[in-house]
């Protein structure tokens, strides 16, 4: 993974003049912020006077990525950072996140925290990069990885297969009749991807490609028996996506049994879709976040299980390795074995099964945010 800090040391020096340069290329008029014009002057300075960073969500709207502010807020806080949010309007909104991203160029920023949400992103996260700015994702890696310095983020693929694992062993041999419930086949992001075919292999499906969603079969054997996928449906992850999403694969089949969803809004969406037509008994829902509302979920029975992760811990870790690295010139590393840094992931049921180690929705509370 390339690092534009790896071989420099004076690194607000360089991103200063490199920001004066791409403001120029984009057409950015007025002053330098006084954090960019004074870059040079104190760039050995061990203190975190005057380092800017943005965090940019994908939306305010989801308890996901309004913890992740809230633990950035609080790290940026520790610290003296300046912080400056923004956030999409939705799950696939990538104009606002663009503009925020030249935003940060033209206030001669040191570095970027984003949860990307789509391809055309990539292009300013490239610009800013080539301003000097440190961009490290959260969440959800980019396609290709290397677009950002580095990524903290719950492993995806790991967080599938848990539940996946669980599913296949929950339903002791029954033939399994799925709807998946994704994020956006529009923008193929890789958190969509890795989730839902992490859940397939964890079920112990083929799943062809797999960095690619639908292109399994729809028939088949999973570790436990016979399997059906009778939709691959789109939620935007919001509860309304969810619910729009389960109607349209009842519309397929009225014999579903498994629900992957994935986040929990969308789960709790669709749990209400069966629910109006009294026909959510007997059907698992499996999902991934760990949100409070989510982890409540699984105590109230909607929730069968699902794997929790920590936006905190990312948005803090995000934030913490910005700092090191204008104060000490010390660049983040990815985990041993992987292209980003696991924050780390646990399934939640309270429904344990053999072989597959779980917490419980009291163990999952003590651990949630949101």
């Amino acid at each position: 993974m390339k690092s534009p800090t790896a071989v420099r040391r004076n690194f607000r020096f360089w991103k200063s003049s490199a920001v004066l340069a791409t403001a120029m290329a984009l057409g950015i008029t007025g002053c330098a912020s006084p954090s960019a014009s004074t870059a040079g002057a104190d760039a050995d300075a061990d203190t975190a006077d005057g380092i800017g960073v943005s965090l940019i969500i994908k939306t305010a709207s989801n308890p996901f990525f309004v913890a992740m502010q809230e633990g950035a807020e609080a790290k940026a806080a520790e610290l003296g950072i300046d912080l400056t949010v923004a956030a999409g309007k939705d799950l696939v909104d990538e104009e606002t996140q663009i503009r925020a991203i030249e935003n940060a160029i033209s206030l001669g920023q040191d570095g970027i925290l984003i949860t990307p949400n789509g391809p055309s992103v990539i292009n300013a996260i490239e610009q800013a990069r080539t301003a000097g700015l440190f961009v490290i994702a959260l969440d959800d890696p980019p396609n290709p990885p290397d677009a950002v310095d580095i990524t903290f983020a719950t492993d995806n693929r790991l967080a599938g297969n848990l539940i996946g694992e669980w599913t296949a062993a929950s339903l002791e041999g029954e033939d399994a009749v799925i709807a998946l419930i994704d994020l956006s086949a529009e923008t193929n992001a890789s958190v969509d991807f890795e989730r839902d075919q992490g859940f397939l292999e964890g079920m112990g499906i083929d799943t062809k490609n797999p960095d690619l969603n639908g292109d399994e079969d729809a028939t088949g054997s999973y570790s436990g028996g016979s399997y059906e996928i009778v939709c691959n449906q789109d939620s935007d992850g919001a509860e309304d996506g969810g619910r729009t999403a389960m109607e349209m694969c009842l519309s397929q089949s009225d014999n579903i049994n498994v629900v992957y969803t994935i986040n929990e809004p969308a789960a709790a969406g669709a749990y209400e879709a069966l629910k109006s037509l009294g026909m959510e008994s007997g059907v698992l829902f499996v999902s991934v976040d760990g949100g409070c509302a989510g982890v409540g979920l699984i105590g109230d029975g909607v929730i069968s299980a699902t794997s929790q992760q920590y936006p905190l811990k990312m948005a803090e870790l995000g934030v913490e390795a910005i700092y090191e690295l204008v104060t000490t010139g010390q660049a983040p590393k990815t985990t041993d074995g992987l292209d980003f840094f696991n924050t780390g992931v646990a399934l939640i049921t309270d429904s344990p099964v053999a072989g597959v180690t779980s917490l419980d929705s009291a163990e999952g509370t003590e651990l949630c945010w949101g």
